[in-house]
């Protein structure tokens, strides 16, 4: 049994410490999927924040040359403003601009409560080619009591001088229509200079309530 399986097994939770042989005792908050290669105990929490009617939330200071890719995970992320995209970008300059030059490709799967609509689409709306806008991580979300929006944003070596910095996420979020959507995004910010800092908002509206942790991970 691989490390990964054998720590779920052993311990399955929604959050908090996850132990199994081999493996530190390491907080990891929704363990769910990681890539090839990554061990649970390689994940180090750097940094959290959580929104409160904030109109975005920025992460100034952890990413640098320490690891050799990052992991912010969200939660329970809700909007003010009904029908909202949930958008991120990348700065070169310790946060005082965010406008790097993002090239990417989204698409959705969806499925309605009533069961009547289901499919998956490339959403060539929401990807950019050598843009500068917030990059689009979701369909529309509801902003009902009930709704709000997780996902798992990951960027590859953002201190590197040499490369473009990729990266991808997955969202899954309770849409304004009642629909489910899982939504992919992956690009990369098109720039030789380091990423350091990264900035998430709605495209209208504050981010009422939820928490968004950045994680450095480990080579293995």
């Amino acid at each position: 049994m691989g490390t990964i399986t054998r720590a779920l097994a052993n311990n399955i939770t929604t959050g908090g410490v996850v132990s199994a042989s081999g493996i530190s005792n390491t907080s990891v908050s929704a363990v769910t999927s990681l890539p090839s290669g990554v061990d649970v105990g390689d994940f180090v929490l750097i940094s959290e924040q959580t929104a409160s009617a904030d109109a975005s939330l920025s992460f100034t200071s952890g990413l640098d040359s320490t690891y050799d890719a990052y992991c912010f995970r969200m939660f329970d992320i809700h909007g003010s403003s009904d029908g909202q995209l949930f958008t991120f970008q990348g700065s070169t300059d310790g946060g005082s601009n965010y406008n790097t030059t993002i090239t990417t490709t989204t698409f959705e799967v969806y499925h309605n409560e009533p069961d009547d609509t289901a499919a998956i689409s490339y959403q060539s709306n929401q990807d950019q080619a050598n843009g500068t806008s917030y990059q689009t991580i979701s369909n529309s979300c509801g902003a009902d009591n009930d709704q709000s929006l997780c996902a798992e944003l990951w960027l590859y070596n953002p201190s590197s001088t040499t490369y473009v910095k990729h990266f991808m996420c997955r969202t899954q979020h309770y849409n304004d229509n009642n629909y489910s959507f899982d939504f992919y995004t992956a690009g990369y910010f098109n720039t030789t200079s380091a990423i350091d800092a990264i900035d998430f908002k709605f495209g209208s509206g504050n981010i009422d309530d939820g928490t968004i942790k950045l994680f450095g991970v480990k080579k293995t």
